[in-house]
């Protein structure tokens, strides 16, 4: 790890952002690591964008290391369920992709993998709670201590670099009456509606 992150205070403070420490947190750190290595901290606004195609933990973590932020429209959420993070520089168009390995956990543990199941179907006892809560610690601090070669592949992005954000006018609903982005309106019948009412109104 670089000395960046083996220094505690950093940790803890993507810890207070998130709320907790778990393995994806982990994976963010890390792979924001090889991001800022690779791409660098963003100088300006949008100089970096960040694509990621999960939401889970890790992008928290992305976020406070990387400075890409939704808000800023330098993040972009792509709803594949990978663990896999492009960056880009606008400046010089330089883009990497770094994908989690599949083998980066070594050989399956059937352990984790029961008592995630059972967690998720609520029906966990209190020691089997225990013992995942050992077992996630530990996953955590084994991504933060391994080498990023073993935990990553680096590829080139198959997608282009994202354009910058644009401000879009507002609308309203013809349904709700609220305001709503222009891109994101839908038509039904001659109307103007935000997605939940076209949703809602839209002929099965």
């Amino acid at each position: 790890m670089t000395e960046k992150f083996t220094k505690q205070n950093v940790v803890d403070q993507v810890v207070a952002f998130h709320g907790h420490m778990c393995p994806g947190l982990a994976i963010g750190m890390r792979a924001s690591e090889i991001a800022l290595k690779e791409i660098g901290p963003h100088a300006l606004d949008e100089e970096v964008v960040a694509v990621v195609e999960t939401d889970m933990c890790g992008v928290d973590a992305i976020q406070f290391l990387t400075g890409c932020t939704f808000g800023k429209g330098n993040l972009i959420h792509l709803d594949y369920g990978k663990n896999a993070f492009s960056f880009y520089r606008r400046s010089d168009g330089k883009a990497i992709r770094i994908v989690m390995r599949s083998d980066a956990f070594g050989s399956a543990d059937k352990e984790w993998e029961k008592l995630v199941v059972r967690l998720s179907v609520g029906n966990i006892s209190p020691q089997e709670r225990q013992r995942f809560q050992h077992k996630k610690d530990e996953r955590s601090r084994l991504i933060l201590q391994a080498p990023l070669e073993a935990l990553f592949e680096v590829k080139q992005p198959s997608k282009p670099m994202p354009r910058s954000a644009r401000v879009q006018a507002s609308l309203d609903c013809e349904k709700c009456g609220e305001k709503v982005m222009e891109s994101r309106v839908r038509r039904l019948r001659g109307k103007t509606l935000c997605i939940p009412c076209f949703e809602l109104h839209e002929p099965r």
